[in-house]
């Protein structure tokens, strides 16, 4: 998993370069290509645990209360606020601002509330 996450972290350094480079203009086309990569990377690790959970693998559990993935959820989130914030703003004022963030709230509850929620494991009475 270390390797996925390196692997975001070069593609966001990445996009953050490019921003920098080609201005506000290109903001929500490199956001957008941002989140189709990490979009990509998700159901690319949801595959390979489906595939090896009906092998009879177990999949490996995700650390709870990693730090580490937590705070770069959140650095993450602070950093693609910014620009949606902006684009929603600019489209459509007060109400876009409000639906950008309550988008970016919900995404961050669902997030915060995996580590909540008990585990359910699949056993051979429910197949």
């Amino acid at each position: 998993m270390e390797a996925h996450a390196q692997e975001l972290k070069k593609e966001l350094d990445a996009t953050l370069k490019a921003r920098r480079e080609l201005g506000p203009e290109y903001e929500a086309a490199l956001v957008d290509s941002f989140v189709e990569k990490v979009d990509t990377q998700v159901r690319r690790r949801l595959a390979e645990q489906r595939l090896s959970a009906e092998r009879g693998g177990r999949a490996p559990a995700p650390a709870e209360g990693n730090f580490g993935e937590r705070f770069g959820f959140a650095i993450i989130t602070l950093i693609l606020a910014i620009p949606l914030s902006a684009i929603g703003q600019a489209q459509a004022g007060l109400e876009g601002l409000l639906v950008a963030w309550g988008g970016i709230l919900g995404v961050s509850f669902i997030h915060a509330s995996k580590s909540w929620l008990p585990r359910r494991r699949r056993t051979a009475d429910s197949d």
